[in-house]
Protein backbone atom coordinates (compact mmCIF):
# COMPACT_ATOMS: atom_id res chain seq x y z
CA UNK A 1 0.00 0.00 0.00
CA UNK A 2 2.84 2.46 0.77
CA UNK A 3 4.75 1.74 -2.46
CA UNK A 4 2.07 3.27 -4.77
CA UNK A 5 1.85 6.29 -2.48
CA UNK A 6 5.61 6.81 -2.62
CA UNK A 7 5.53 6.46 -6.41
CA UNK A 8 2.72 9.01 -6.64
CA UNK A 9 4.65 11.53 -4.56
CA UNK A 10 8.05 11.14 -6.24
CA UNK A 11 7.04 10.42 -9.87
CA UNK A 12 6.92 14.12 -10.89
CA UNK A 13 10.56 14.49 -9.85
CA UNK A 14 11.66 11.90 -12.39
CA UNK A 15 9.22 12.64 -15.24
CA UNK A 16 10.91 14.22 -18.25
CA UNK A 17 8.79 16.76 -20.06
CA UNK A 18 8.88 16.25 -23.82
CA UNK A 19 10.90 18.45 -26.13
CA UNK A 20 8.78 19.32 -29.17
CA UNK A 21 9.65 21.37 -32.26
CA UNK A 22 7.03 24.12 -32.78
CA UNK A 23 6.75 26.23 -35.93
CA UNK A 24 6.69 29.95 -35.12
CA UNK A 25 6.63 31.34 -38.66
CA UNK A 26 8.14 31.25 -42.12
CA UNK A 27 11.75 32.36 -42.58
CA UNK A 28 10.57 35.33 -44.64
CA UNK A 29 8.39 36.56 -41.76
CA UNK A 30 11.49 37.73 -39.87
CA UNK A 31 13.98 40.43 -40.91
CA UNK A 32 17.73 40.03 -40.37
CA UNK A 33 18.84 42.00 -37.30
CA UNK A 34 15.36 42.26 -35.78
CA UNK A 35 13.91 40.69 -32.63
CA UNK A 36 10.27 39.58 -32.57
CA UNK A 37 7.93 38.05 -30.03
CA UNK A 38 6.64 34.62 -31.06
CA UNK A 39 3.91 32.55 -29.40
CA UNK A 40 3.69 28.76 -29.26
CA UNK A 41 2.20 25.93 -27.23
CA UNK A 42 4.09 24.69 -24.20
CA UNK A 43 5.82 21.32 -24.70
CA UNK A 44 3.69 19.57 -22.12
CA UNK A 45 0.29 21.27 -21.95
CA UNK A 46 -2.31 19.58 -19.81
CA UNK A 47 -5.73 18.93 -21.40
CA UNK A 48 -7.34 21.52 -19.12
CA UNK A 49 -4.56 24.13 -19.40
CA UNK A 50 -6.42 26.33 -21.90
CA UNK A 51 -4.67 29.67 -22.40
CA UNK A 52 -1.93 28.78 -19.93
CA UNK A 53 -0.65 26.21 -22.43
CA UNK A 54 0.50 29.14 -24.60
CA UNK A 55 3.92 30.62 -24.01
CA UNK A 56 6.26 32.95 -25.87
CA UNK A 57 9.88 33.63 -26.72
CA UNK A 58 11.93 36.41 -28.25
CA UNK A 59 13.24 35.37 -31.68
CA UNK A 60 16.22 37.22 -33.17
CA UNK A 61 17.26 36.68 -36.77
CA UNK A 62 21.04 37.09 -36.94
CA UNK A 63 21.61 36.16 -40.62
CA UNK A 64 19.81 34.68 -43.62
CA UNK A 65 19.52 31.23 -42.00
CA UNK A 66 20.47 31.80 -38.34
CA UNK A 67 18.13 32.57 -35.47
CA UNK A 68 18.40 32.81 -31.68
CA UNK A 69 15.40 32.24 -29.41
CA UNK A 70 15.42 33.64 -25.88
CA UNK A 71 13.10 32.72 -23.03
CA UNK A 72 10.73 35.55 -22.33
CA UNK A 73 11.45 35.25 -18.59
CA UNK A 74 14.13 37.10 -16.64
CA UNK A 75 16.71 34.84 -15.01
CA UNK A 76 16.31 36.71 -11.71
CA UNK A 77 12.73 35.93 -10.68
CA UNK A 78 11.03 34.91 -13.93
CA UNK A 79 9.24 38.15 -14.77
CA UNK A 80 8.58 38.67 -18.50
CA UNK A 81 11.23 40.82 -20.18
CA UNK A 82 10.42 43.37 -22.88
CA UNK A 83 12.45 44.07 -26.00
CA UNK A 84 13.31 47.75 -26.47
CA UNK A 85 14.37 48.05 -30.12
CA UNK A 86 15.51 51.68 -29.86
CA UNK A 87 17.96 50.76 -27.09
CA UNK A 88 18.80 47.27 -28.38
CA UNK A 89 18.11 45.87 -24.90
CA UNK A 90 15.80 43.47 -23.11
CA UNK A 91 14.39 45.10 -19.96
CA UNK A 92 12.77 43.47 -16.94
CA UNK A 93 10.17 45.70 -15.27
CA UNK A 94 10.20 43.89 -11.92
CA UNK A 95 13.66 44.66 -10.51
CA UNK A 96 15.48 46.56 -13.24
CA UNK A 97 17.26 43.68 -14.96
CA UNK A 98 18.76 44.58 -18.32
CA UNK A 99 20.12 42.27 -21.03
CA UNK A 100 22.01 42.98 -24.25
CA UNK A 101 20.56 41.82 -27.59
CA UNK A 102 22.59 38.59 -27.31
CA UNK A 103 20.85 37.78 -24.01
CA UNK A 104 23.87 38.46 -21.78
CA UNK A 105 23.39 40.47 -18.59
CA UNK A 106 23.96 44.22 -18.98
CA UNK A 107 22.84 45.44 -15.54
CA UNK A 108 20.75 44.71 -12.47
CA UNK A 109 20.20 41.62 -10.38
CA UNK A 110 19.92 38.81 -13.00
CA UNK A 111 22.36 36.02 -12.06
CA UNK A 112 22.58 34.59 -15.59
CA UNK A 113 21.87 35.43 -19.23
CA UNK A 114 18.43 34.87 -20.72
CA UNK A 115 17.81 31.16 -21.27
CA UNK A 116 17.77 30.03 -24.89
CA UNK A 117 15.69 27.60 -26.87
CA UNK A 118 17.19 25.53 -29.70
CA UNK A 119 16.10 26.90 -33.10
CA UNK A 120 16.15 25.35 -36.56
CA UNK A 121 14.99 26.16 -40.06
CA UNK A 122 12.99 23.24 -41.44
CA UNK A 123 11.23 23.32 -44.81
CA UNK A 124 11.32 27.12 -44.97
CA UNK A 125 9.83 27.48 -41.49
CA UNK A 126 11.46 28.61 -38.25
CA UNK A 127 10.97 26.13 -35.42
CA UNK A 128 11.72 26.39 -31.71
CA UNK A 129 12.31 23.30 -29.61
CA UNK A 130 10.01 23.81 -26.70
CA UNK A 131 10.99 22.42 -23.35
CA UNK A 132 10.69 23.64 -19.80
CA UNK A 133 13.13 26.51 -19.22
CA UNK A 134 14.85 26.43 -15.89
CA UNK A 135 15.03 29.87 -14.33
CA UNK A 136 18.06 30.35 -12.07
CA UNK A 137 16.65 32.36 -9.24
CA UNK A 138 19.10 34.58 -7.48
Amino acid sequence: MTLPLIGFIFAPLFRRDPAVWRTVGKVGDFKVGETSAVDFLDASPLPWAGMTAKTAAWLRRTSEQDFIAFAINCSHLGCPVRWQPSAGLFMCPCHGGVYYEDGSVAAGPPPAPLARYPVRVWGGEVQIQTRPIEIQRG
